[in-house]
């Protein structure tokens, strides 16, 4: 097969003229440039959003030959020539005021090389409107605002309130000028990863429509079902081949794997197109769309706030506040779900109340892979490795290797998290054990009663019970006392019974009991 997989290209242009793939989302677009003006769209990184937009600029341009065989080629008839003021924030990293200043800076004077510079000396947003106004008098006709990731500095500085402040107030005065000319624009599309509804850069801009959750727009970006059987079909054959399964085996694999994202209650589920499209190149199935890029922002704000890891799997919550994203809200479930690591699972019509969830197991595992070095003390490079000798222990029934191994991940508890040690030692627990769960059987409750952890493996099931400040015999006998193992009694495999305590002076497990 010589197909071309557009595996990170962005460019339309690029794509149509090399004969890369592309799956056509232009009728999409067409009904989206014929009935309204401006508009915001929220997607996660690598979800086509940059795709989107320089297809849009290819159209408002003219470049009428890139559509040939598309659903535009057939949509539109007239093919007018408009000005397009094209900005994308997400080449450069903001560290400081400067660096916004000098994107806002660079682009301006791009355009005022073609329609005018006699506001070269004065404030980003002054130069802007009257760039704007200048290329509708220069052209003729009115002027195609894209802006591609409007919020990279804002998510970059998430942890810093200060400086956030500053990029606000910039971006607020700049992006306003959109409204005062609204006379002067043809069409305006923004795009980033989070919400504009409650951050202040936009709350003088309400002109936006906020298509992000509506049901019209859902397949915008990303892959569905019917997209990928239209467009890849041969590909799942030839992937079923490398893998040496079946066609409806490796269907089910790409489902579980990459599908799952809903962008609205009831919309069609959408296939990450960064990962369908690298396990097509590379036939293998991978965590693509998580090794691209570290969420940073997303640890800084859980720890900032100490946020209790569980809590992230039990989430229901409303729409303003999926929404808000804000320096000074102590939640972090708003950005985690913007960013794509959590999608709509269902939705209460009557109290108005959406269910969030992990899309799929790429976004899941690799969500609970990438937070264990940022909370236990392991190194990036180490972690999969110690979970694979800590998973391998447990296989084995090596509880007193498994309990040292675990030991470790909690040594060198940083001196700020030790009013928070508690949901430290939880999060900590939690992570290890969820990612032994891909691995092992995971139960956390049964009809006796909440356990702390019951693991299931092929030989064995623990039964694992673990207290604060306490001692080891306590937890063991509160174990025995309420039951625990006793509904595993008939199990074939061998149970054995851990109580585990932690210590505050040593920051870490103090002593553990083991009863078989």
């Amino acid at each position: 097969m010589n197909r071309l997989y557009p595996v990170g290209i962005q460019n339309f242009e690029k794509i149509r003229k090399d004969g890369y793939i592309y799956v056509d989302k232009t009728a999409l677009l067409y009904q989206l440039v014929k009935t309204g003006q401006y508009y915001f769209l929220s997607r996660p990184r690598r979800f086509g959003k940059s795709l989107m937009i320089s297809t849009l600029e290819a159209y408002f341009i003219g470049k009428r030959e890139l559509f040939k065989g598309l659903d535009m080629e057939r949509l539109e008839k007239d093919w007018t020539v408009y000005p397009v003021l094209h900005m994308d924030l997400n080449t450069r990293n903001y560290f400081d005021y400067e660096s916004l200043v000098g994107i806002l800076s660079q682009n301006l004077e791009e355009w005022e090389k073609l329609y005018g510079d006699e506001k070269k000396d004065r404030v980003p947003e002054e130069r802007f409107m009257y760039v704007i106004k200048r290329a509708c008098e220069k052209t003729g006709h009115k002027v195609v605002i894209l802006i591609d990731e409007y919020d990279k500095p804002i998510l970059q500085t998430i942890s810093k309130p200060e400086l956030q402040t500053e990029y606000r107030n910039t971006l607020k005065a700049f992006y306003g000028a959109l409204k005062s000319c609204d006379g002067y624009i043809r069409f305006a599309m923004l795009t980033g990863v989070t919400k504009f509804s409650k951050v202040s850069v936009f709350s003088d801009l309400n002109n936006l429509m906020d298509i992000s959750m509506d049901r019209r727009y859902a397949e915008l970006c990303g892959i569905s079902d019917a997209e990928l059987h239209k467009y890849f079909e041969e590909d799942i054959h030839a992937l079923a081949d490398e893998l040496g399964t079946d066609y409806a085996h490796t269907c089910e694999l790409l489902k579980v794997n990459y599908d799952g994202y809903h962008f609205c209650y009831k919309s069609t589920g959408m296939y990450n197109p960064f990962s369908l499209l690298n396990t097509f190149a590379k036939r293998q199935i991978g965590s693509y769309w998580f090794e691209t890029g570290t969420p940073t922002y997303l640890v800084e704000l859980m720890k900032l706030h100490h946020y209790n890891v569980e809590e992230i799997e039990h989430i229901v919550t409303s729409g303003p506040v999926l929404d808000s994203i804000d320096a000074a809200s102590t939640d972090p479930v708003p950005v985690i779900y913007q960013s794509g690591y959590l999608t709509i699972k269902d939705y209460n019509a009557e109290f108005e109340n959406y269910t969030l969830g992990f899309p799929n197991r790429e976004v899941e595992q690799g969500f609970f892979r990438f937070l264990l070095p940022h909370y236990a003390s392991v190194s990036t490079s180490k972690s999969p490795y110690e979970i694979q000798r800590f998973v391998g222990e447990v296989r084995q029934g090596d509880v007193d290797g498994f309990l040292d191994r675990l030991r470790t991940f909690f040594d060198d508890t940083p001196y700020e998290l030790a009013r928070y040690r508690e949901v430290h030692y939880q999060n900590i627990l939690y992570i290890v054990f969820k990612l032994m769960g891909f691995h092992t059987e995971v139960e956390y409750r049964t009809a006796r009663g909440r356990v702390d952890l019951v693991l299931k493996t092929a030989d064995y099931i623990y039964v694992m019970e673990f207290k604060l400040e306490g001692t080891a015999e306590e937890v063991m006998r509160q174990i025995e006392e309420k039951g625990y193992a006793a509904p595993f009694a008939a199990d074939g495999r061998k149970v054995i019974k851990v109580g585990v305590n932690f210590s505050e002076e040593t920051k870490s497990i103090d002593k553990w009991i083991i009863k078989m």
